[in-house]
């Protein structure tokens, strides 16, 4: 089957709303449609003016939040939930956010996407001095060290851990009295802020808004951290100031394409992008078509620009999960049918430019070209729209490292011959921010974070 790590994988979206009716079940539908950034565990937690509630499953949010008898095990009118991808060794049901803790200030609930770079280090320190570590999560590490806190008031306790702490996140935390919401200093990964009949709502991605008819209020800023309680919000900025370098790839790929960043939609970053890869190369062939689903949108780009009719040359099959068994060699060499089919009808004796949004490793992207190949396909060309990705990522995204990435260790001539195409074409540095609104990067004041193209890491 194909390898799921040959695309790029975040580990996680968050979701909070506090102060309404049928908190879990908004929660619910909310972590549903931030399905695409964690399919391996959801949970939510509830806080219904006593007690905090709690169910955390490996799966899908609508294996267990769609059951009427599991929402009625979560009252109350505030409420955090997340959904997880786990990297390698960490699926286990002890790791499913949110994590909870019983503090002496009371309980604490916290959903976290991101990557902590130095969470292992803190561990080490905190486990010498006594704490005792429930779960192999590097969320873990932010609970104990507002626990051990010596600050008297939750909001200081958390600045005080988050002082301490390295790396990309956004938290969504629940309390007895609060909702808060924090980014990290550099806004690494995505937070924004809703609110729906008066009530606040805190979410990944602005999609999550829209299937609960939330109105979109801002993104939260980066150093942001926003507390909300009976009386309203408050925003605070306790960190050192920095310029904002949010990853560049939640425009590229993670991002569900009817989210907005900046004014516009997801698709439309897409879309631009692959325009700007048919001004930067240009090409005479029957046909352009897109890698299912994470190429579509820049192939409708691609082909409008370059005038080459675009074409569903491939189908992908949606029921084709993680565990698929592959007991001998005679069916695992089918493995790339099990998520690809081709439609030969678009494809024989044409001259094809196959676009996607990215390669990691190149073991998929093999293994589609063959069988373009193997169904009459004259000629296959690949093109990618951003820059070939050179260096692993350290701050959520389930990347190899070096000597697993395709691009680090082979020219494009070189990666071209080892996948099997004609031609190999990826989208320059410039030309990925010239899509994004930019005339180019800025060298010296980087407008993303985007080390996987330059090794340019903004936390060494």
């Amino acid at each position: 089957m194909i390898s799921v790590n040959d695309k790029l994988i975040e580990e996680c979206g968050v979701f909070g709303i506090f102060n309404t009716e049928e908190a879990a079940v908004l929660t619910a539908l909310g972590l549903h449609s931030l399905q695409h950034r964690g399919k391996e565990g959801a949970g939510i937690v509830t806080f219904d003016g006593k007690n905090f509630n709690g169910v955390r499953s490996q799966g899908l949010v609508s294996n267990t939040f769609a059951k009427p008898e599991i929402i009625n095990q979560l009252p109350g009118k505030n409420a955090v939930g997340h959904v997880r991808y786990s990297t390698q060794g960490e699926s286990i049901d002890k790791n499913i956010q949110p994590l909870f803790a019983d503090l002496a200030a009371g309980g604490f609930a916290c959903a976290h996407n991101g990557n902590l770079i130095n969470a292992v280090e803190i561990r080490k320190e905190l486990i010498k001095k006594g704490a005792i570590f429930q779960t192999t999560s590097d969320t873990e590490t932010i609970l104990q060290l507002v626990a051990l806190s010596r600050k008297k008031l939750i909001r200081d306790k958390l600045i005080d851990a988050l002082k301490k702490i390295k790396g990309a996140y956004s938290l969504v935390i629940l309390t007895n009295k609060k909702l808060i919401g924090v980014r990290d200093p550099y806004g690494i990964r995505p937070l924004v802020l809703g609110i729906k009949d008066g009530s606040y709502v805190l979410a990944s991605e602005t999609c999550a808004l829209n299937i609960i008819g939330a109105d979109y209020v801002r993104d939260i800023k980066n150093g942001e951290i926003v507390i909300i309680n009976k009386d309203g919000i408050e925003s605070i900025r306790p960190f050192k100031r920095r310029k904002e370098r949010p990853c560049i790839f939640e425009r590229i790929y993670f991002s569900r394409p009817d989210s907005i960043v900046d004014g516009e939609t997801i698709y439309t970053y897409r879309k631009k992008l692959g325009e700007q890869l048919a001004i930067e190369n240009k090409f005479s062939a029957d046909v352009v078509v897109p890698v299912l689903d994470s190429g579509v949108s820049a192939a409708i780009g691609f082909a409008q620009k370059s005038k080459i009719p675009f074409e569903l040359g491939l189908f992908r099959s949606h029921y084709v999960g993680r565990t698929f068994i592959e007991p001998t060699q005679n069916i695992r060499q089918f493995g790339v049918k099990l998520k690809h089919s081709v439609n030969k009808s678009c494809i024989q004796n044409k001259k094809v430019v196959l676009i996607d949004d990215s390669i990691v490793r190149g073991t998929t992207s093999k293994k589609i070209v063959k069988e373009l190949f193997d169904s009459g396909a004259k000629e296959v060309h690949l093109g990618i729209s951003c820059p070939p990705i050179t260096h692993p990522d350290f701050y959520g995204i389930d990347t190899p490292n070096y000597s697993e990435l395709i691009a680090s260790k082979n020219t494009i001539e070189e990666m071209a011959k080892i996948i099997g195409v004609n031609s190999l074409f990826f989208l320059s540095l410039d030309g990925t921010y010239k899509a994004m609104g930019y005339k180019k990067r800025n060298d010296k004041s980087p407008q993303f974070t985007d080390h996987c193209f330059t090794g340019d890491y903004p936390i060494k």
